[in-house]
């Protein structure tokens, strides 16, 4: 039986950010990942709070060669509404920039590159049961072919995404409190891409906020476009080939006319139900990370983000109890990683309620608000001295009624 100190499970940005990581401190480590490489995945804008993830677990300089597409902010329509922030006019102290990607090859470069480290990377090898216990852990898996074999690891990491391993061998998942919502996307040729447009995601607000379409620029002159709304909403776009999700796309107001001749990638996919939660992120000689603890919604592109931060502190604090250190996996481990996903739950309960969106398409925005609120959308959900983020629970709906109040108020004396 093959013996490791740590096995990780799965290897998109959350497991090779770890395994590399922990290699890098000289652990034996060995990466299962049920899916044949190169594959597709949506999550394809990222933020740049993940570059210091990147950096710190040595896999940056790995993508840097791809040449993806630069991402400087983030841009918010709503018909003729328009507010744009530059990461470079953002209120923490961090990186101002940083890619918008196309998974199937950035999540390939990232496996390849922990690989070439020297972690024991093994696609198409699927987990079937794990033992847990207070020193060893035994996890059986079937091998490409179908072969079942086993391998004893001191401690898991699962990073296995929407795959979920543990939390559906171990019962840990629990329903989300959103609304059950689903997305319709497919790429598409961007010839009427206009310089400024190719570097910002795009995100158009429609149907009473209910809706929203994305458009992610690529470097290679596509784009990704995709449509998220409730599950009725996506499946009537989704049907039929994806033939009402081609006619919104080519048609829909906001876009000016952008795609009306562009040709689609590949046929449309659709994802349904995709927010869940989970009770911990950590047991006996296992930790979850990525999205194998908590999905919310894919608006504000904070799943890279989560996966590359929760990756990165789960391989330190087992580096720490691996050296026989007493860790508090509950204060040091899910309470911080929690109070992120927090902020941006908050976040995504504004923009669904509309109060994000009184915000930033108020008559005016006051410049230091703006940068605060930048910094969120940086991924930078951690920083304290951020009223936006220290504050996160109250300050949007709070803020939003002074605006309405305020221009009710103008309406009523012009």
């Amino acid at each position: 039986m093959q013996t490791v100190d740590v096995l990780v499970i799965g290897a998109g940005p959350a497991g090779t950010v770890a395994a590399s990581y922990l290699k890098k401190q000289g652990y034996d480590v060995t990466i299962l990942e049920k899916e044949k490489f190169p594959r597709f995945q949506i999550g394809e804008s990222l933020l740049p709070c993940c570059m210091e993830h990147l950096t710190e677990s040595g896999l940056r300089e790995a993508i840097e060669p791809l040449n993806f597409q630069k991402k400087t902010g983030a841009a918010f329509m709503r018909g003729e509404k328009r507010c744009e922030f530059f990461f470079e006019d953002q209120f923490t102290k961090g990186w101002t920039w940083t890619w918008q990607v196309k998974r199937a090859d950035f999540d390939s470069k990232l496996a390849e590159a922990t690989r070439a480290k020297g972690v024991d990377v093994n696609f198409e090898c699927e987990v079937t049961a794990v033992q847990c216990g207070p020193d060893k852990q035994i996890i059986d898996y079937n091998d490409p072919a179908g072969n079942p074999h086993r391998i004893e690891a001191k401690f898991i990491i699962d990073s296995s995404g929407y795959g979920r391993v543990l939390p559906r061998l171990f019962d840990l998942s629990k329903p989300s409190a959103f609304t059950p919502r689903g997305a319709v996307f497919s790429h598409l040729e961007d010839k009427n891409r206009t310089e400024k447009a190719s570097n910002n995601i795009f995100v158009h607000s429609f149907d009473s906020n209910k809706s929203w379409i994305w458009a992610i620029p690529f470097s290679d002159g596509s784009t990704s476009v995709g449509i998220v709304g409730d599950r009725e909403k996506i499946e009537a776009l989704a049907e039929n080939g994806g033939e009402k999700y081609k006619e919104f796309v080519k048609n829909f107001e906001d876009l000016g006319g952008r795609f009306s001749d562009s040709q689609f990638k590949f046929e449309p996919r659709a994802i349904l139900g995709y927010s869940i939660g989970v009770k911990q992120m950590s047991g006996e000689g296992f930790v979850l990370s990525g999205n194998s603890t908590e999905f919310l919604d894919p608006i504000f592109s904070s799943g890279v983000t989560f996966a590359t931060a929760s990756g990165l502190l789960s391989a330190k604090m087992t580096h720490r109890h691996l050296q026989g250190e007493n860790v508090d996996w509950k204060k040091d481990y899910e309470q911080v990683i929690q109070k992120g996903i927090d902020v941006f739950r908050s976040y995504v309960s504004g923009w669904y309620s509309g109060d994000f969106q009184t915000i930033v398409f108020a008559k005016y925005i006051d410049e230091d608000i703006k940068r605060q609120i930048c910094s969120v959308l940086a991924g930078y959900v951690w920083d304290q001295s951020n009223p936006f983020v220290k504050k996160h629970d109250t300050i949007l709906p709070t803020l939003a009624k002074v605006i309405k109040m305020k221009e009710k108020a103008e309406e009523a004396n012009s």
